[in-house]
């Protein structure tokens, strides 16, 4: 259950960090608790995507839409950061008033993945936590999500429901009790183990628990 709280600079957390601790806690916690990290093929070419949306200095207006890239973004009740790959600010008659433009508009967060949409709720969860963010700072509802899939080019677009923001809330409010008590999760290998940029690093075979029969069996046989 969420507690609604203000947090400070000092326990703020990452929001690229949510996609790490819904694909496996104890990854999370290796890369922000023990800043460890991994390259792989994967976080590569998503690095190199988010590289070409992440330009700061553009921003575009066309057919009435303006699109911003890396927008930095923050919520303090939530405790969380981030840098948003695109926001698109729309037309709209009760949307958000921005400063020196006239009229209202929509306030619309893009998301963009190398690969193709998950069966987890990774992605949205990750676009959701800007989402809440910009609403914060723009003093407005957003209902809207977007994410595009490099893999397929597609944009995909989702409804920004109550049940995702209490999904992200228990999320985050998780995130925020293990990082209070640098804690990192064991091993509990699975599917996700095999793409892990840190399998190496967290050595999920070689840490499992072994009984003590299992163990003296082993060296026997070497």
């Amino acid at each position: 259950m969420y507690h609604k709280m203000m947090y400070d600079d000092d326990n703020i957390l990452s929001i690229s960090g949510i996609q790490h601790f819904v694909f496996c806690r104890r990854q999370w916690a290796l890369i922000h608790i023990e800043q460890q990290w991994a390259e792989n093929l994967l976080t590569v070419s998503g690095e190199i995507m988010h590289e070409k949306a992440h330009d700061d200095t553009f921003t575009e207006t066309r057919n009435g839409i303006i699109t911003s890239r890396g927008m930095q973004v923050s919520s303090y009740e939530l405790g969380i950061y981030g840098v948003c790959d695109i926001v698109e600010f729309v037309p709209s008659d009760d949307g958000a008033i921005l400063f020196g433009k006239e009229g209202k508009y929509s306030v619309v967060p893009v998301e963009y993945k190398h690969g193709e949409p998950k069966e987890s709720h990774a992605d949205i969860l990750q676009v959701a936590a800007q989402a809440m963010c910009l609403e914060d700072m723009f003093c407005t509802k957003i209902n809207e999500l977007n994410i595009f899939y490099g893999k397929t080019r597609h944009r995909q677009k989702i409804e920004f429901t109550d049940e995702i923001r209490d999904e992200l809330k228990d999320i985050i409010l998780e995130m925020h009790m293990l990082y209070s008590r640098r804690y990192t999760p064991k091993v509990k290998q699975n599917k996700n183990c095999s793409a892990c940029s840190l399998k190496n690093l967290c050595l999920p075979r070689l840490t499992k628990v072994r009984s003590v029969k299992k163990y003296l069996s082993d060296m026997a046989e070497e």
